[in-house]
């Protein structure tokens, strides 16, 4: 989840499968610093009542996707066949892996590529370089789009009727003293993004962080995801050293994304 709290389960119509939907409301209960809940964490984090939340852990125990102690419950490694669907949809993860890699390597920091999903981007494929956040980054890591370098650079494409219908549905969070919040601010800043091809997000998901994104396009020059390199911020860094930082990455990136996107293109993974 990208906020924690209560899960608000609104049927949208009388289609609406309303015990699925609380069912995966309990699995998205857990997530990386709640991997462990009692009966009553997840009832709280999803706003069930504690029978009906109790039903629903013994129900995915029985499953298989949940396992307890008795008091505290996790989920089991079944749960991941639930993300090969999506990640098997996604072959551009695959793809990627080598230029992120050799990018990495060249960068000297961690680099990634994510989509866009709902209102939050979804990590698809990441190189590891080092620890630099709080929250440890995984394949299928999600975090609110407007927050990050990789959403802005996806934004920025999307017709303006679209754009604005996305930031009344998704307001972004609060997330560090710095994070951009108004949908004004935004739109004016996603503006740059797309003149300039390219977003930087300075502490705005995490303090201490600093992200450089370009787009990744398809052969219709469509953007279909967010490629970035993951920069610590040293305490007293400047204006001057964050452009040097722009200067010194940005060619990577954007040397990186057009080989990504040519091999793409010849392989059909992404048209």
């Amino acid at each position: 989840m990208s906020q924690t709290g209560k899960q608000a389960i609104q049927p949208a119509s009388d289609q609406f499968v309303q015990s699925l939907a609380r069912g995966l409301a309990v699995i998205r209960a857990f997530d990386a610093q709640n991997s462990s809940l009692t009966l009553s964490d997840v009832a709280t984090r999803t706003g069930l009542a504690r029978a009906v939340a109790r039903r629903f852990l013994l129900t995915l125990e029985t499953l298989g996707y949940v396992r307890s102690n008795g008091r505290q419950y996790e989920l089991t490694g079944l749960v991941l066949e639930l993300g090969y669907s999506y990640l098997a949809s996604q072959p551009l993860s695959q793809l990627a892996t080598p230029f992120l890699e050799e990018l990495s390597a060249k960068a000297g920091e961690s680099t990634s590529i994510a989509t866009i999903d709902g209102g939050d981007i979804v990590y698809i494929a990441r190189i590891h370089r080092r620890s630099i956040m709080q929250v440890n980054i995984n394949i299928g890591t999600r975090f609110p789009a407007a927050a990050t370098a990789m959403g802005r650079v996806i934004l920025a494409a999307m017709p303006a009727k679209e754009l604005d219908a996305f930031l009344a549905a998704n307001p972004t969070p609060k997330l560090t003293s710095r994070t951009m919040t108004s949908p004004v601010e935004l739109k004016r800043e996603l503006k740059k993004v797309a003149e300039n091809g390219w977003a930087l997000v300075d502490q705005e998901l995490e303090m201490g962080l600093r992200s450089l994104a370009v787009p990744i396009r398809d052969d219709k020059n469509n953007v279909v995801a967010g490629m970035n390199i993951s920069i610590q911020v040293a305490p007293g860094d400047t204006d001057a050293k964050h452009d040097k930082q722009v200067e010194k990455f940005l060619p990577l990136l954007k040397e990186t994304a057009g080989q990504l996107t040519r091999a793409a293109t010849r392989s059909g993974e992404i048209n």
